[in-house]
Order: structure tokens, then sequence, then C-alpha cells
């Protein structure tokens, strides 16, 4: 009888020493363990970190790491912990939270604008992936990648059309510049190449005019409009004469494309750069910055009109006045520049 009073005491104990282990374990594994306030919390996780790298991001945003830490080692992450952005939901547990992190890596959107050089690409886009911006230049301005594409660097800015894009955070350089190519082929379908081709332009060539009409005018509907004034030019053989190949041409030369400058003196026309849309015909022989899709179209669908010549509009600004004859052009310009003289920009 004692030794079966023994036996049911033991099992009692028995029982609540394994029960109170299994609320233990339970609440380790199930519990939330959350701390932040908002609904989600995005995590980004370095290539080539290891088990207490993640800690160290995770612990703003966990009530208990000791614990994350032990469900992490059962698991079998700490051996495999895999880089990227995790985007975690208030209220998880330590099994959900290593699950995602394991298994749900989110994408970034990656956006850029009209970069005027592949250095400022690289540093824009270093900005929201984890390569650096040395990493993203080099991969861009690779010898054996330009070579390979038979382009040259400056013609290379057309491979990067302003958009957003949606791109894994932890994205190499390599891996960037091959998505972007593999973009660029796709803008470029069928319908557009024939487009270009009943222009008489290669989409290398539509791309450097598409730059150029971008820098004459921010206003969008306007531009299918300038593109036709620089396709009359081109089929008529008359140089194009556009501003801004001028300004890229002068910060080339100075190697400064941060100074902004608002107005081209008639010296600056003198400058030899085969930029120098003054001096020389045709189109550039490369971008002189980076089209956007709005701009590429403009010229590909361009207006058909008359116009050769247009100028600023001082009482429309942002605007152009267009005209078909150079003395109706020197009229319009006269009236920008004097407006001009008098805003007292000199440069």
């Amino acid at each position: 009888m004692y030794i079966k009073k023994l036996l049911i005491a033991a099992s009692i104990i028995g029982l609540v020493v394994l029960g109170a282990i299994s609320i233990y374990i339970y609440s380790v594994i199930f519990s939330p363990n959350t701390s932040f306030e908002s609904e989600t919390q995005s995590v980004f996780i370095s290539t080539g970190s290891e088990l207490q790298q993640v800690v160290d991001q995770l612990h703003p945003f966990l009530e208990d790491t000791d614990d994350f830490i032990t469900v992490a080692q059962k698991k079998g992450y700490s051996l495999n912990v895999k880089p990227g952005h995790f985007v975690l939901q208030k209220g998880m547990n330590n099994n959900e939270i290593i699950n995602t992190l394991r298994s749900t890596n989110v994408p970034v959107q990656v956006s850029f604008n009209n970069q005027h050089r592949l250095e400022d690409l690289a540093g824009r886009v270093a900005a929201q992936i984890e390569a650096d911006s040395l990493e993203i230049l080099e991969a861009i301005t690779s010898k054996e990648f330009l070579d390979s594409k038979s382009v040259s660097l400056s013609e290379s800015l057309k491979f990067y059309i302003p958009n957003t894009y949606e791109f894994y955070w932890n994205t190499s350089g390599a891996e960037f510049r091959d998505r972007m190519l593999r973009y660029y082929d796709e803008f470029w379908n069928k319908q557009r190449l024939t487009k270009a081709s009943k222009i008489n332009l290669s989409p290398t060539q539509v791309m450097s005019l598409a730059a150029i009409v971008q820098k004459e005018t921010a206003m969008v509907e306007e531009r299918p409009k300038v593109a036709g004034v620089y396709l009359n030019r081109l089929k008529r053989g008359i140089k194009l004469q556009a501003d801004p190949t001028v300004i890229f041409a002068i910060q080339q030369k100075n190697k400064d494309f941060d100074t902004p400058i608002k107005r081209v003196l008639y010296k600056d026309l003198e400058l030899d750069s085969p930029y120098n849309t003054y001096k020389y015909a045709g189109v550039p022989p490369g971008l002189i910055a980076m089209p956007d899709v709005s701009s590429i179209d403009a010229v590909l669908n361009a207006q058909s009109h008359e116009y050769l010549y247009f100028a600023a509009n001082p009482e429309e600004p942002g605007y152009h006045i267009f005209a078909k004859t150079l003395s109706q052009h020197n009229r319009n310009a006269r009236v920008y520049q004097n407006w001009v003289n008098k805003q007292k920009i000199y440069r």
C-alpha cells in the first residue's frame, strides 16, 4: 500500500513537472513575442549575418530575445540565416518570426528619376538596396559588361529607364545591372522598335533625343511637340541647337554636374564638344541624362507639325512659344532674353 502511494505521488509530481515544462515550452514557442506598436515592422538582414547579428537587429522589436534564441537554435535557424527584407506582424510568436525570417523575403520598391550620370544612379539605388554605391558603380561601368553590349559609358545610360521597380533588398550590384538590362529589352518591344525605324533612329538615338526633350521641358504634355521640332530639324539637316546639350558639355568639361547653369551664353556655343549641338549636327553620341518613359514615347509619338524653333514663354513658365521661321523665333527669343535680363539671371 505504501509503495502504491509513493508511485501515485511520483506520477502526480511527474505530471505536474511535465505540465510545467509543456507550458514553458508552449510559452517560449507560441506566446506573442513582439514589442512594437505598429501593425508591421520591417527588418533588414544583411548578407553573411550570423544569429547574434540577427538578434541585435531584432532586439528593439522583441519582448524576450533569450526565448527567441532558444527557439532559433532548436529550429536550426542559427545554421541557415537568410539575408533580405522581412516584415514582422504585431503579436507574432517566436515560431512565426523564425518561419518568416527563413522563407519570406519581401521585395522592396526601388525608384530613380532621370539621373545625369551613372555615379548619381549608383548613389540613388544604393540608398534602397543592400549593395553599396561602389559595388553598383563597378557593376554598371564594368569594361567587360560594356564591351559585351558594344556600348560606350555614355551610351550605357540608356539601360536604366527611370521608373519604380521591384527588387529583393539583398540584390547585388551585378544583379541590379542585369535585371535593368532585362527591363530595357522588354521596354524595346516590337511596337517601339517599329516606331523608331519609321523616324530613322536607333533605340539609342531615340533615347539620346528623348533626354534632350526632357531637359527642354518639364511639361509632359508639351514633350511630343518639342520632339516634333527636333525631328523636323533632323529631317532637314539642321543642327539641333539644343541648350541642354551645351550645358551638359560645360558641366562635362568642368567636371561639375552639381552647379546649376540657368543661362547659356553666346561664348558657350563655341565650346568644342561632340555634345554641343550648336557646333555638331545630328543626335549627340551619348545621353545627357536618363530620359523617362514619357520622354522616350514623346519622341516615338512626336507631334506632326512644321515648327522648327521654340523659345521659353515668360508668360507661361515651363511652356514654350513655337515658330516656323527664324524671324518669328528671333522675336520670341528676344522677349524671353529681355525677361531673363530683368530677372538678373546671368548664368
